[in-house]
Parts: C-alpha cells; sequence; structure tokens
C-alpha cells in the first residue's frame, strides 16, 4: 500500500490543548466546519485527512482498517511531543480508538461519535459474508455510495436538492452549507466533483467490521478516558453495544443525543461540542 510520508492536516486554529479530529467514511474534514469552529474556542484543532483522501491513493490496496490506525499513529509521533485529545466520527472513532488501544501514551482522552463497533455475534456474521464474497453485495450502504452522483455543475442547486431530503432533516442550513461544500471539490472546467471517490467509500464499508474482535479483547485494557457520545435515532451503535462496552470497560462514559442520527456532528454541532468541552473539563 502507498504511504504518504507527508500526511495532510487542516489546520483550524484555535487556543488550548491540541485536539485531532478524524472524519467519517465519505465525509471530508470541510463537513464538519460547525463543529470544528465550536472546539476552536477551547483547543487547537486539526484535522487529519484520511487516506481515501490522498492523492494516488488506491482502495484496493485496503484489506482493513489498521492501516488507518497506522497512519494516525505515524502522524503523532512525528509531530506531537505529547499526548493529544482525538475526537473520531464513526470510521474515524474505530481508528482512534484501535491506536490508542496500541500506544495509550499518545492520547490524553478519546470521543468517540458514533462509532462503527458491532457487538461479536455480527462480527462473525460478517466473516461469513466475506468468505462467501458477498460483501460487496449484502452491504446495505455499498449501493447507494457506487451510484452516488460525482459531477455537479452548481452548488447552490445541490443544495436546495438536499434541503428537501429526509437525511438532512436534523441538519441547520449552515450544517447542510458546509457539508455540500465539503464533499464537492472545483474542476479545471469550473465545475465540481465528490472529493471522496464512490471507489474508496464502497471500500471502507466492505473492509470494516471483520477485524473488531480485537477491539472487544482490548477494551478491558482501555487506559485513555473515553467519551462516546451516540445519536439517539443512530443505527450504527447499538444500544446494546454501549451495554457491552460498559461491562467490558466500565470507565468509559456513553451519552446518547436525542433528535439526532449517526450523523451527529453535523447535525448536533453545538450540542456534541458542549459534550466535549465538559468532558475534556472533568478529564483533566
Amino acid at each position: 500500500m502507498r504511504e504518504n510520508s507527508r500526511i495532510p492536516i487542516l489546520d483550524y486554529g484555535g487556543q488550548g490543548p491540541d485536539l485531532l479530529f478524524l472524519h467519517a467514511n465519505g465525509y471530508p474534514p470541510a463537513c464538519y466546519r460547525p463543529l470544528l469552529e465550536h472546539l476552536a474556542r477551547d483547543f487547537h484543532v486539526q484535522a487529519l485527512v484520511q487516506r481515501p483522501l490522498w492523492d494516488g491513493s488506491q482502495p484496493e490496496d485496503l484489506r482493513d482498517w489498521t492501516p488507518l490506525s497506522d497512519d494516525l499513529l505515524r502522524y503523532l509521533d512525528a509531530h506531537h511531543a505529547g499526548p493529544v485529545t482525538c475526537v473520531g466520527h464513526s470510521l474515524g472513532g474505530i481508528v482512534a480508538l484501535r491506536a490508542a488501544l496500541r500506544k495509550p501514551q499518545r492520547f490524553s482522552s478519546l470521543v468517540l461519535l458514533d462509532p462503527v463497533l458491532f457487538p461479536p455475534y455480527f462480527i462473525r456474521f460478517w466473516h461469513i459474508v466475506l468468505a462467501l464474497g458477498l460483501g460487496y453485495r449484502l452491504h446495505p450502504l455499498i449501493q447507494t455510495a457506487q451510484t452516488r452522483r460525482r459531477q455537479f455543475d452548481d452548488l447552490e442547486r445541490l443544495y436546495q436538492g438536499y434541503r428537501r431530503k429526509s437525511v438532512f432533516k436534523y441538519f441547520d442550513d449552515d450544517a447542510l452549507r458546509a457539508y455540500v461544500e465539503g464533499i464537492a471539490c472545483q474542476t479545471d472546467s469550473g465545475g465540481y466533483q465528490l472529493c471522496y471517490s464512490p471507489e474508496w467509500e464502497a471500500r471502507i464499508y466492505v473492509t470494516g467490521v471483520w477485524r473488531d474482535m480485537d477491539i472487544w479483547r482490548g477494551l478491558p485494557r482501555l487506559q485513555t478516558s473515553t467519551l462516546i457520545v451516540r445519536g439517539g435515532e443512530t443505527d450504527t451503535f447499538w444500544e446494546q453495544t454501549g451495554d457491552l462496552v460498559k461491562r467490558k470497560q466500565p470507565q468509559v462514559q456513553i451519552e446518547t443525543l436525542p433528535h439526532s442520527t449517526h450523523l451527529l456532528p453535523l447535525e448536533r454541532p453545538h450540542e456534541v461540542y458542549e459534550l466535549i468541552r465538559t468532558f475534556s473539563k472533568e478529564t483533566q
């Protein structure tokens, strides 16, 4: 797999302790502008640009998500002498958690926003799906990713179309505009295209979950102060998953944010910021 010797980073400024943000699959860091601007009131905020957004990266090289945690640790070893607060959404939460289990000294605290963590029985089921070669056919989000519109002429028209979609019902106008501007990269012809390719999005979906028994085995040894925030209407971090996390590691805090889904950091940026700020004060 090609590795980026200089891992891209976006700096959102701010004064205070270092906070590193890790984005979700299909959601470039700019999609989270409202949340990152809130966080910059209390932290020096940087957002790591993960492999699917690197120039020349090849999705077929990825077999599981562990290289993404390698990237995070490599960046921290190169650029941060001390531990940092790490906030990860969805995929980003799992990347951060796996890295903290391997090198706890690199992290002062973790905030996992609706992480993609499923119970062991589901992991075993996904092993069977992959063994039968059915991952691309059975994953519920892959067909949507593969058929996603790639080219756009007018971001305002795109925004207006998205404003009518139920999936964005909890986004306020500023959050939805940040999302639209975050997913679209300008082309040489003057139009726009998806920054995050559907091929990479599908590859992330199909290569996730199956290695996650290492997380369940490692949770009892988790040394890093950790907050998990789940959406009240999430279809990803189930309530039963949270119950099992608490049994494995009672020190993990879990909060459920009402009127939010798996996209809670985009839907409720101010409320998520307040939870992170309060947790940070409690763990200093």
